[in-house]
């Protein structure tokens, strides 16, 4: 799911646009920096998805709880 939505958002560029995107970051950050910058987003998104996770349950457990209490 999560794939073919980036697929979909880089449906609008063609390949000299994401190649020159490519290269403007390669220039900005350099080689060494990239996989730091790539380690530091994946931590983001998983610490996101972690709390979403939790937020989830929270909300179903106290929705259970709420329907055990009014029978």
């Amino acid at each position: 799911m999560g794939i073919t939505n980036i697929f979909l958002f880089i449906g609008g560029l063609g390949g000299t646009e994401v190649i020159l995107i490519l290269f403007a970051i390669l220039l900005l950050f350099g080689a060494k920096r990239i996989p730091e910058l790539a380690k530091g987003l994946g931590r983001g998104i998983r610490e996101f998805k972690d709390a979403t996770k939790e937020i989830k349950s929270d909300i179903e457990n106290s929705v259970k709880d709420d329907s055990t209490t009014t029978k």
